[in-house]
């Protein structure tokens, strides 16, 4: 069929529509839109028909009725070389229609904020927008499809240059414009789980929208490739660093300084310092002040601490800078700001380490997904669940108010560490971590030979319960004073009595925190 190309413009987000339209007017495209779309390219003098005028149908029902008519998906999915699509073309008065550029409602936004006005969610749904785009994805072979304003200034260019769009740029924006569909529809499913009069918390279905942030270097080995991908609907906090030093971060750069920065907020204490080395804490401790709690932390497993992820809850000032320039190299540090001049006493010292400043931790996503050869496991997400407060003692020693303190920290610190897990902490510090080791004596010993006696009269955390005693005096030779677990093994009363044979307080969270 002869004539001018064809483009309908009908986007929620307006941003670039102007330029866009106006470069296919001056390749002598003739435009169709509606709406608010409409009036954006007619005031900027731009000639444009109003779909109710290519349609002969008004716009009805509030707006849910623009562009569903044969007039508009037809043109969009006719085979132009097709006689019996061109013989109904022609019987229906159907012009062909090249381009759809389009992006939806915004759903999962403010009701309020919505332009055509809403009184529920449900009226954010869009269904002309998605049913227009993906019949011009479908169609690829012959119809251009545009769903982000990051691709209008190549597409023009394309079409000033070339006339029309290749098949390899028409195929891309296709498959774009399907993920697109995929990440809305995937939105509305999980707002029906979330707002349900009794939502599932591991519903029937689980629809995720992912998108490409970042091409790393490698994967967890060089012969392996690795990609941050990031939520569509949702970036979070790591599309908000800011990298000040060092290179770009590898993927166990991503996984280590994320469970240390995760670590780092979940201590407590008015200052708090994690060391993260291959996924597990070296180092971890709470003070008055930054500078303390850094070197605390430090001085854990200084050997372990080279080459770690270093997350301070706190700016970091020359202070603390002092420490760490007298300290092992860390691979990265974070923390949420640094003081005038921190960052290039850093650089020079240490002009590998990548330096971020790093907002706040959010709320992680209400369930967590680890994958396996031919599916995935899902569960909560990790927490908590009871406090300190709700811990029941059960030997005849009554632990006292700091030994309780020191209880609750290192029972924290714990339910980070890769099980079997044992913490020896004192003080606020964790002065001996033993993680991933197929038995819980093992982990003692580490943890026991790491604190080399600086935890005597404090807590050791065990992140599943002692089966027998063996644990029980493993924990009162390394000096703690109260012993922290879980319970709830047939061999209580045995480690009970062991305890109270030890004269060490012992009490039972309730919960049981392993990591794998």
């Amino acid at each position: 069929m002869s004539g001018p190309r064809r483009a309908l413009l009908s986007v929620y987000d307006k941003t670039g529509i102007a330029d866009l339209a106006g470069a296919l007017v001056d390749a002598g495209w003739e435009l169709i839109s509606s709406g608010g779309t409409a009036r954006v390219i007619a005031d900027a003098g731009l000639p444009v028909i109003d779909v109710a005028d290519h349609t002969g149908s008004p716009i009805m029902l509030g707006h849910r009725v623009v562009t569903l008519h044969p007039k508009v998906h037809g043109g969009i999915l006719a085979d132009r070389h097709d006689p019996e699509h061109q013989a109904d073309m022609a019987e229906h008065g159907i012009a062909p229609i090249d381009l759809v550029v389009g992006n939806l409602y915004p759903f999962g936004s403010s009701v309020a904020e919505f332009q055509y006005g809403a009184g529920q969610p449900e009226e954010l749904i869009d269904i002309g927008g998605p049913a227009m785009v993906r019949a011009a994805a479908k169609n690829h072979a012959q119809v251009g499809v545009l769903v982000s304003s990051d691709d209008y200034a190549a597409v023009t260019e394309e079409i000033r240059t070339d006339g029309w769009l290749c098949d390899s740029t028409r195929r891309r924006l296709a498959r774009d414009a399907f993920a697109h569909t995929a990440a809305y529809d995937a939105a509305i499913v999980t707002w029906f789980d979330q707002t349900a009069d009794e939502p599932e918390v591991l519903p029937p279905t689980i629809h995720l929208s992912l998108e490409r942030a970042d091409v790393l270097r490698y994967g967890e080995n060089p012969h392996q490739q690795g990609a941050r991908y990031r939520r569509a609907d949702e970036p979070g906090i790591w599309d908000r660093v800011e990298q000040h030093a060092g290179v770009a971060l590898s993927y166990l750069n991503f996984f280590d300084a994320d469970a240390a920065w995760r670590l780092a907020h979940d201590m407590g204490g008015p200052a708090a310092v994690a060391i993260i080395k291959h996924a597990n804490p070296c180092g971890a401790a709470v003070g008055g002040d930054l500078a303390t709690a850094y070197a605390e932390a430090f001085a854990c497993d200084p050997r372990s601490a080279f080459g770690g992820v270093v997350a301070c809850n706190q700016v970091v000032g020359l202070d603390t800078v002092e420490a760490m320039e007298g300290a092992a190299q860390a691979d990265v540090i974070l923390a949420p700001g640094f003081a005038e001049g921190v960052v290039d006493r850093l650089i020079a010292k240490r002009k590998n380490t990548r330096i971020l400043t790093m907002p706040a931790p959010e709320v992680p996503p209400a369930l967590a997904l680890r994958q396996m050869a031919d599916g995935f496991l899902v569960q909560e997400k990790h927490r908590f669940a009871t406090a300190p407060d709700s811990w029941q003692v059960v030997t005849e020693r009554q632990p006292t108010d700091s030994e309780l303190a020191d209880a609750a920290f290192a029972w924290r610190v714990c339910g980070h560490v890769s099980s079997n897990a044992i913490v020896l902490a004192k003080g606020g510090v964790a002065w001996g971590i033993g993680a991933g080791q197929q038995n819980r004596v093992e982990s003692g010993e580490i943890a026991a030979s790491k604190a080399a006696g600086r935890a005597d009269g404090g807590a050791c955390a065990s992140d599943a319960f002692y089966p027998f005693p063996d644990g029980i005096h493993a924990a009162a030779d390394a000096g703690a004073a109260i012993i922290a677990q879980p319970g709830g093994s047939v061999g209580d009363e045995r480690t009970i009595a062991a305890a109270n044979e030890r004269g060490v307080a012992m009490v039972f969270t309730g919960e049981r925190q392993f990591l794998h």
